[in-house]
């Protein structure tokens, strides 16, 4: 179960030594990692150094123009993310190919070029493929790519602009009693899946077990121990409802942790605005199509929701 998170005033435990050190050895202790004790020490700083950088990072991109919000956010996000890979990893960098992004954007835009058409191609090496395989077990990734518009469709908190504008919803939202999800029967409908089907499928793209439960009322029900869940995918959490919501197609990304949604769609971002000068400037002051409010919320959300997705991977070690 995600714990309550009010702002970055939550993270204020992780800004002592004694208490960060004390964590990492538990972590160190618990993978069975050698001198785990000697490595904590060496690695409480650089991990409070991380989260200060990443929180001087978000207090900028909350004041700052759009223009350069994205770089500002995406570079927050890569720190915080650097914390938690000292969480597992105790001597991060290890070697220079886990410094680069890890994924890849088209050098030259197109004509008439749309965000939502836009794509990243993931790499062998880099950040992106280090977390996705180091901290939710994700291999072979090398080479795939991933939609703008798609990805877009990943984020839960998007579902009513999706509505609005697209004519479309993008999530339902699902009913929890602790550790039973109760799903209506208009998502069996949508997926064209019976029960038993429906559960192969779900169990196929959790990270976490799952099994039938009693129903409650019409739809089916799943047990789930939400209480070890730092990523409750394919279930999506809804930051400003406080609510589950459950995907209403089956998208190639249906089982991406939302941290490494935010991440390429931040990446691309950054990078457009870093490179991309004439068209971004536009996007800005034409507001010409779906691309501006899409990217707008989306980047209000990431400010608030970034920091929120950190903080539960990172509260995890604290259970």
């Amino acid at each position: 179960m995600y714990t309550q998170y009010k702002n970055w005033t939550n993270y204020s435990i992780f800004f002592s030594a004694e208490h960060t050190q004390q964590m990492l050895k538990k972590c160190y202790d618990k993978a069975q990692i050698e001198n785990g004790d000697q490595k904590s020490f060496e690695n409480c700083y650089p991990f409070i150094y991380y989260l200060e950088h990443a929180k001087t990072y978000y207090d900028q991109a909350e004041k700052s123009p759009l223009l350069i919000q994205p770089i500002l956010l995406f570079y927050g996000f890569v720190h915080l993310i650097k914390a938690c890979i000292l969480t597992i990893q105790p001597n991060y960098p290890e070697n220079t190919s886990v410094l680069a992004h890890g994924v890849s954007t088209r050098k030259r835009k197109k004509q008439q070029y749309q965000f939502f058409q836009d794509e990243v191609k993931i790499q062998k090496n880099g950040l992106f493929p280090f977390i996705a395989e180091k901290m939710f077990h994700m291999k072979h990734l090398e080479g795939e790519k991933a939609n703008m518009g798609e990805l877009l469709k990943e984020i839960p908190e998007l579902n009513d602009l999706f509505s609005t504008l697209e004519g479309k919803q993008t999530f339902i939202r699902v009913s929890q009693k602790e550790d039973t999800i109760l799903f209506s029967n208009q998502i069996l409908d949508k997926y064209h899946m019976t029960e038993t089907r429906f559960q192969d499928f779900y169990q196929a793209k959790s990270l976490y077990p799952v099994e039938l439960a009693e129903k409650g009322g019409n739809g089916t029900a799943f047990k789930i121990n939400m209480h070890k869940c730092i990523d409750c995918i394919p279930l999506r959490y809804h930051f400003e409802e406080g609510k589950f919501y459950f995907p209403m197609t089956k998208s190639e990304h249906i089982h991406y942790p939302e941290m490494l949604i935010h991440y390429l769609l931040l990446y691309n971002l950054s990078m457009i605005a870093r490179y991309e000068t004439e068209w971004w400037s536009e996007l800005i002051k034409m507001m010409p199509n779906r691309d501006y409010p899409f990217i707008r919320n989306f980047l209000n959300i990431a400010v608030h929701k970034g920091p929120f997705l950190i903080y539960q991977y990172l509260n995890s070690h604290l259970k």
